[in-house]
């Protein structure tokens, strides 16, 4: 171990988990790691938005810790082993002498800096994607059974991690095609696809909920030079920081010796060019190239130890880095450092502020899958987070958070309102006003499918089914059809009769379905492309019970 890892390599190393271990622990919740968390306190073989590895690693760190470290503690491990596997994927003799640099350069990248504590899915991705490297080097050099089997173990990990990861095996494949007739290599593709099986039958029993919602139903906009295609080049930049020129210039001037090199130049350029071209499409995230940090601090850390100009500029790049890096974490825990209010500032003063004046009874949050996770992590509470016409669906949508509201008392909140039994104020100012509701019902999970009518333009005949072991009063609902815009963005609501076609009764039974038939109005505003039938009750603005349908133009 000390012969494979220098003595001072150990030490630097031990120091970034102590600190990564302090930063968990005094860092409050981002948003996203609340929701993560709430998928957590209920295991399943996937989510709405994710594989379920992320709630994987929280349920293992809640083992061993509460509170925030109770979150992240699996992502500090996980960050100190993707540190010894990119140490490992190193071939160059003389990288010993530069252990400094090494830590220098991968520390200066921004995301994966922030990976190394946040649970997020990038950071399982992020560790897996440089183990599947490394087996797969050992593959290229000697390959057999058992590191096939592993490969194809890290493959099924990948998948498990986000979907994005369906690049690095892609590009992987590319960049040696000849492994489509290598039986080890089918062989680890047979175990990746029995791995995964739990999770393919978690899509087909919840309808394949995940793939529709990312490929078809997910809002977008127009396209804008700046915000997309501009914004993807600002991206690049950000996730590499101070290093970025030296960074991108290892890549350019990387000359490929071997199929494990080609494997790097493949996997990087393909990640970039693919997303590049996302980008006049959609506005990309910065975390969704993330990918490419693995491979490039491999080429970057090459390219560092044979020349001397790019080392020293490097070297000083890293030192300015780890200044700006450092200041930048303990702000992220005390706020005044920087004039700039973050995701970790306050949550634990305003759910303090909420609870005080809500008690101990169920919140429901207004369109907020991010409050209503973060509010219950920090208070022990129950809450749910209602969707309307004007939100996206999420993990509340599908799940059984539900029942936990039904027929309670509850404080529903929103930013909406005007006025309300109580008021709060976030960290940015906003104001959210609370109203009591007793004996809360919402029945957000019936499903309205809709179908046209032969030789009509404008009328369909509406199923409503209801998933519920209980009957519902049908004339306790209201319809309406949310119009949007070809990007699926929802510009008007319009309240639509029905008329039942069929004997359904004064009650909806559990397990049945109602027929009706409706007339889809015209709306005044021009330019709609779909349609998206929301079921209202109890005065509830309508919910998101049917998908987006077209519209005949």
């Amino acid at each position: 171990m000390i012969q494979k890892f220098p003595r001072l390599f150990l030490i630097l190393l031990a120091f970034l988990f102590v600190l990564n271990i302090v930063q968990s622990y005094f860092t409050e919740l981002i948003y996203d790691e609340a929701y993560y968390w709430y998928y957590a306190q209920n295991l399943d073989w996937g989510y709405f938005d994710h594989p379920p590895m992320v709630a994987f690693l929280i349920k293992l760190s809640s083992i061993f810790f509460d509170g925030e470290l109770g979150v992240r503690f699996m992502s500090c491990l996980l960050s100190v082993g993707t540190y010894l596997i990119l140490w490992m994927l190193i071939d160059n003799e003389k990288k010993k002498d530069y252990v400094v640099h090494f830590f220098l350069l991968v520390f200066s990248m921004t995301l994966m800096n922030a990976y190394g504590f946040l649970t997020l899915p990038d950071t399982p991705l992020l560790f897996f994607t440089a183990l599947f490297l490394l087996l797969y080097k050992r593959f290229l050099n000697n390959p057999s059974v058992l590191v096939s089997v592993f490969m194809g173990i890290v493959m099924a990990a990948l998948m498990y991690s986000k979907y994005h990861a369906v690049l690095v095996i892609l590009f992987i494949l590319l960049s040696n095609i000849k492994l489509v007739t290598n039986k080890y290599a089918w062989l680890s593709v047979g175990i990746a696809l029995a791995c995964y099986i739990p999770h393919f039958l978690w899509l087909y029993e919840n309808d394949f909920v995940s793939i529709k919602y990312h490929l078809y139903e997910r809002p977008n906009q127009a396209y804008s030079f700046s915000k997309f295609t501009l914004g993807y080049f600002v991206n690049l930049i950000a996730i590499f920081g101070l290093m970025f020129y030296w960074v991108y210039l290892s890549l350019f001037k990387m000359k490929i010796s071997d199929k494990f090199s080609k494997a790097l130049i493949y996997l990087t350029y393909g990640v970039l060019i693919f997303f590049f071209i996302s980008s006049f499409n959609r506005r990309v995230q910065t975390q969704w190239i993330i990918i490419v940090s693995i491979p490039m601090a491999i080429i970057a850390f090459n390219h560092l130890i044979e020349n001397t100009k790019s080392r020293k500029w490097m070297l000083r790049m890293g030192i300015a880095s780890l200044v700006l890096l450092l200041y930048a974490r303990v702000w992220l825990v005390h706020q005044p450092l920087l004039p700039i209010l973050f995701e970790t500032h306050g949550n634990t003063t305003w759910v303090q502020d909420l609870k005080s004046k809500a008690g101990n009874i169920p919140i429901v949050f207004e369109n907020s899958y991010r409050k209503s996770p973060m509010y219950e992590f920090y208070s022990g509470d129950p809450t749910y987070s209602l969707n309307n016409h004007m939100y996206r669906k999420n993990q509340y949508s599908i799940d059984g958070s539900e029942r936990r509201v039904q027929n309670k008392k509850i404080l529903y909140v929103t930013k909406y309102r005007k006025s309300g039994d109580i008021s709060y104020a976030h960290p940015d100012s906003t104001v959210f006003y609370g109203v009591f509701m007793d004996n809360f019902k919402s029945y957000r999970k019936l499903e309205a499918i809709v179908e046209k009518i032969s030789g009509s333009t404008s009328d369909y005949t509406l199923k409503v089914y209801n998933p519920y072991p209980f009957e519902i009063a049908l004339n306790k609902l209201k319809y309406s059809a949310a119009f949007s815009n070809r990007y699926k963005q929802v510009k008007t609501l319009v309240p639509i009769t029905v008329e039942a076609i069929a004997e359904n009764g004064p009650l909806l039974k559990s397990r049945d379905t109602a027929f009706f038939s409706f007339n889809l109005p015209k709306p005044k505003e021009e330019n709609l492309y779909y349609f998206r039938i929301g079921i209202s009750e109890n005065d509830l603005l309508p919910g998101l019970n049917g998908i987006p349908t077209k519209i005949d133009q």
